[in-house]
């Protein structure tokens, strides 16, 4: 990026001019690619300033659909079953954010997803209750995204973030896919 404007810089100079309007035109390219990782690290940090919030709605989400999980016998209880509950989604959400941030989904299968699945199948957790979950933060993360999210306090940088939100919720199907 840099050496683009470097680029021009030494032609204008070299020739003792001023840039001319299609160098100009030609930067507006590194403005956009500028302009979009903005909107991708205010995603992220949004994300991860409501991490919390975002989990523990999702994992109360999953249980009012499925009050059993926090009965004698299910798989959110006792306390420390919920809290491994709680911790994996902080774990999932924290690994789509690293992947919206490189913009590459084998952050997810390397570092997260491998081995997932057999993991709850052998703890008996039910894969499709943790899916359902996953689910809830995919929507609110997106919602995040969009901006639709209520009383947003932070501010995001201006402009269509429907790619953007496009893209996190493929990470997020990735992770359903494997856990499916």
């Amino acid at each position: 990026m840099m050496s683009s404007v470097h680029e021009i810089i030494d032609a204008a100079d070299a020739q003792g001019r001023f840039p001319s309007s299609s160098d100009l035109e030609s930067l507006a390219s590194i403005k956009e690619l500028i302009d979009q990782g903005n909107k991708r690290l205010d995603a992220v940090n949004f994300i991860s300033s409501n991490a919390s919030c975002i989990v523990s709605d999702a994992v109360s989400g999953m249980i009012c659909e499925n009050p059993g999980l926090i009965q004698a016998g299910g798989n959110c209880y006792p306390n420390r079953r919920m809290a491994a509950c709680l911790r994996d989604g902080e774990i999932i959400l924290r690994y789509v954010t690293y992947a919206l941030i490189a913009r590459d989904d084998s952050i997810l299968n390397d570092r997260c997803l491998n081995g997932l699945k057999e993991t709850y199948i052998a703890l008996g957790v039910p894969t499709t209750s943790a899916s359902r979950a996953v689910g809830i933060m995919k929507a609110a993360a997106v919602a995040f995204i969009n901006n639709t999210a209520s009383q947003r306090k932070m501010s995001v940088t201006k402009g269509d973030c429907s790619s953007l939100a496009s893209e996190c919720a493929g990470y997020f199907d990735t992770v359903i896919a494997a856990i499916n």
